[in-house]
């Protein structure tokens, strides 16, 4: 046993010189995310969240940024509000993550946005499922866009109305800011083009019942109606209008799931609705982003085929890491820095503009018919 204690404490110097030597693993970079995962908006909420995985799980896949896999924590608000500012709250203090993705709802985030919390906590927001002019006007230093705004989304549907002659107008809005600026957008729309406006009707906020406005706007007679509604209500509002007799040509804003509509009221009464898209076709083979995102919805086991919801947050995701790979340090100063830095940036398909005057992201905007099948054509 002669020399034994010299040899454990040369083992333990040696052990302890290659323990100093080994780099040090990369902290996760978490971002976090706030959204409806239960009630009238989950399957929103579920499929923004879906889109935001895909392309992390691509990230990580290949090793992550500077080596830091990416990791997504979430809460849910139900699309309710109160619960939106509790859990937003509640994940920056708990999780702090270094920037935020994804979150739903125009009366949601306007309430975040009035309670400060993104500028108390020195965060970004990549990337809101709302389109509304309150979330824009003025700049808000810590929102970044990805989508087009609803003032475009009704613009190109008037647009299109008067290209196929249809002149008297109805719309249908829910009744909260995101209703409210959808309104206004199609009064100042159709006066400019020289359309009537002949009926309005509302449904509150969270729920389906659009019965007063289908009596409404259906004994006005419309011969195109613009829906700025959900999937829920856009549903339960097309087939109350079919059931009534209406021929009217309908065409939501993109937070309604065209698909969806199909399923809930079925693809034959479904059949012509037309909705905005502010992405490209999700199943395209053509466009890079819906390319890769058909990929890695596969490299994670989803079960779920792409649509446009999952590609809006796959989208959203993008344009956050490639804040984060210019920001150098993922902190969330630097991470704000470098999103009011990034000037043009091509997200594969979909061209995103940032600017310290502007945080508007993008303008595309599309329209696709509902068939007989219930799929969307373009």
């Amino acid at each position: 046993m002669t020399g034994t204690p010299r040899t454990l404490r040369a083992l333990m110097f040696g052990l302890a010189v290659s323990a100093i030597s080994l780099p040090a693993l990369a902290a996760d970079i978490v971002i976090g995310q706030v959204a409806p995962f239960t009630g009238t908006l989950a399957p929103t909420g579920k499929g923004v969240n879906l889109g935001i995985q895909a392309y992390f799980g691509r990230i990580n896949a290949a090793g992550g940024i500077r080596g830091s896999k990416l990791k997504l924590v979430t809460r849910d608000d139900g699309y309710k509000v109160k619960e939106t500012l509790t859990q937003t709250s509640d994940l920056i203090d708990k999780e702090a993550p270094v920037a935020l993705v994804g979150l739903v709802g125009t009366g949601n985030v306007a309430a975040v946005l009035k309670e400060g919390l993104l500028e108390k906590a020195g965060i970004a927001l990549v990337g809101v499922r709302s389109g509304a002019m309150i979330l824009r006007e003025p700049v808000p230093t810590h929102i970044f866009h990805t989508r087009a705004s609803y003032a475009a989304e009704v613009d190109t549907i008037v647009r299109q109305m008067q290209s196929m002659g249809l002149k008297r107008i109805a719309v249908l809005h829910q009744d909260d800011p995101f209703g409210e600026d959808g309104l206004v957008a199609a009064r100042k729309a159709l006066a400019a083009s020289g359309m009537e406006l002949v009926a309005v009707g509302a449904y509150k906020k969270g729920t389906t019942e659009v019965e007063e406005a289908i009596k409404s706007i259906h004994a006005a007679d419309p011969n195109g109606i613009i829906l700025v509604s959900n999937t829920a209500a856009s549903s339960a509002f097309v087939k109350g209008m079919r059931d009534a007799g209406s021929f009217a040509m309908m065409i939501a804003v993109s937070v309604t799931a065209g698909p969806q509509v199909a399923e809930k009221i079925s693809s034959k009464t479904a059949h012509g609705l037309g909705i905005v898209q502010v992405v490209p076709k999700p199943e395209s083979q053509a466009i890079t982003i819906s390319r890769d995102l058909g990929e890695d919805l596969q490299r994670i086991g989803a079960k779920d085929a792409p649509d446009h919801t999952i590609l809006e947050g796959y989208l959203m995701a993008k344009v956050l890491v490639e804040g984060i790979r210019r920001a150098g340090e993922a902190t969330r100063p630097r991470i704000l820095a470098a999103l009011n830095e990034l000037g043009t940036y091509d997200a594969g398909g979909v061209t995103i503009r940032y600017s310290g005057a502007s945080h508007d992201g993008s303008n595309y905007t599309d329209i696709s018919i509902l068939d007989r099948s219930g799929h969307l054509l373009r």
